[in-house]
């Protein structure tokens, strides 16, 4: 079955770094773009950053431009967001989704979410 499983997370200081993994398996990772969301206490769940599936173009959120990069491994079936410079704000549970739009269906898988708290 669909499976994406993040790991990483944790506990960092501000100004720290992070590295989040997303291990997909159940499907063909290299025809999906993947992306990152984050979800903080009471507020909505907003993208982070988006990747296609080639891994030829990626997009990030105002807030994170310049400290966060997503990338992926195909061969590995794998993507991963690299944070760096990280600030209290930035404390959520992150979670990956893989999706997929073939004409009028959409193929939306998600992740279980990895918390990260930036506290010092």
């Amino acid at each position: 079955q669909v499976q994406l499983v993040e790991s990483g997370g944790g506990l960092v200081q501000p100004g720290g770094s992070l590295r989040l993994s997303c291990a997909a398996s159940g499907f063909t990772f290299s025809s999906y773009a993947m992306n990152w969301y984050r979800q903080a206490p009471g507020k909505e769940r907003v993208l982070v950053a988006a990747i296609t599936s080639a891994g030829g173009s990626t997009k990030y959120a105002d807030s994170v431009k310049g400290r966060f990069t997503i990338s992926r491994d195909n061969a590995k079936n794998t993507v991963y967001l690299q944070m760096n410079s990280l600030k209290p704000e930035d404390t959520a549970v992150y979670y990956c989704n893989a999706y997929k739009r073939v004409r009028s269906v959409t193929f939306d898988y998600w992740g279980q979410g990895t918390q990260v708290t930036v506290s010092s």
